[in-house]
């Protein structure tokens, strides 16, 4: 059952409350999109969701239904219900203004870093330095010689990934803005967001 839904559309961003035990869904509605996903203890904002501390401690890049994404203290904070694509990236940082000026040469470009700082400004959570999110959907590839590459997401319209709170938690989501590279498809698209 749907408590609430929203449609984030292409290039912005959403804040809500997730309470311990609800799920939210991500869905990527058209596919090849992906959604910057940021979350922090809801009663102490120094804890926030960590993709670092994640692969630390699963000791993988990979995550699948029944694994754990943890806090930048090492409790957990979102477990992993259900996951239809299975590729997502704990590496990079969000996209933000100064990037698309050194990568493509545009100045004022929307980012997910001013998408988060918005959303999250609505419950009084200041704007960090940088937001290091879970990037749902985003295909980074490492290759044996080191490089990275950013390739088309795998998610097909209507894939999506559920994962249940371990606790209280305001959640950000953001459609990423990029269309100049493959990390959306050259294409931004919307993305929806469901508390089941």
């Amino acid at each position: 059952m749907i408590k609430q839904k929203w449609r984030i559309p292409p290039t912005q961003g959403l804040g809500f409350k997730l309470s311990k035990g609800q799920v939210v869904r991500v869905t990527d509605v058209e596919g090849e999109q992906v959604a910057d996903f940021v979350a922090y203890h809801e009663n102490d904002i120094r804890e926030r969701l960590d993709p670092g501390v994640t692969m630390d401690a699963l000791h993988k890049l990979k995550v699948k239904p029944g694994d754990i994404l943890y806090t930048n203290t090492y409790k957990p904070m979102l477990t992993v219900v259900t996951d239809q694509v299975g590729q997502h990236d704990f590496i990079n940082p969000a996209c933000r203004s100064e990037m698309y000026e050194v990568l493509y040469n545009k100045k004022d470009h929307a980012s997910c870093y001013h998408n988060l700082n918005l959303a999250i400004a609505e419950f009084a959570i200041p704007a960090p330095d940088q937001h290091y999110p879970v990037n749902l959907f985003m295909n980074t590839v490492i290759h044996p010689s080191g490089e990275i590459t950013v390739e088309k997401p795998l998610s097909k319209a209507g894939d999506y990934i559920e994962l249940r709170a371990e606790m209280d938690l305001v959640i950000a989501v953001s459609a990423c803005p990029c269309s100049e590279s493959a990390c959306n498809g050259f294409m931004c698209t919307p993305i929806d967001v469901e508390i089941l």
